[in-house]
C-alpha cells in the first residue's frame, strides 16, 4: 500500500488535528534523493499503516507547509505526535532509520 499524497494545507491541518501519529514525507518531483526515499515511505506505510498515518507532501504545491515547519532541504520526513512536530529526518536515509524513528513514538 503506497503512501497517499496530502492534497493541500487544509487537508494537512485536518489530519494534524485528527491523527495521533503521522509521518509526512516532504518531497518534490525534481528531487533525486526523494526518489530513493519514496519506496521506503511506502514500505513504512505498509508496515506501520495500522498504527500511524504515513503520507507524502509535494512541497512545490504546498510551499506554506514547508515554510511553516522550516523545511529547507528535502527529502525531509516529519513525524507528528498529537499534532505537534516531534522529529524531522532530513536527507536520504536507510529504511531502518525511518522505522526506528517512528517506532519510538509507538511505545
Amino acid at each position: 500500500m503506497a503512501a497517499d499524497y496530502i492534497q493541500n494545507e487544509t487537508e494537512f491541518n485536518t489530519l494534524l488535528e485528527s491523527e495521533p501519529l503521522m509521518v509526512v514525507d516532504c518531497t518534490a518531483s525534481w528531487c533525486g534523493p526523494c526518489k530513493l526515499v519514496a519506496p521506503l515511505i511506502d514500505q513504512l506505510s505498509e508496515e506501520y499503516g495500522d498504527r500511524a498515518k504515513v503520507l507524502k507532501l509535494d512541497l512545490d504545491e504546498n510551499k506554506p507547509v514547508a515554510k511553516r515547519f522550516g523545511i529547507r532541504s528535502i527529502p525531509a520526513v516529519m513525524i507528528f505526535q498529537s499534532g505537534e512536530l516531534a522529529e524531522t529526518l532530513v536527507g536520504a536515509k536507510p529504511y531502518e532509520e525511518f522505522s526506528q524513528a517512528l517506532a519510538k513514538y509507538l511505545e
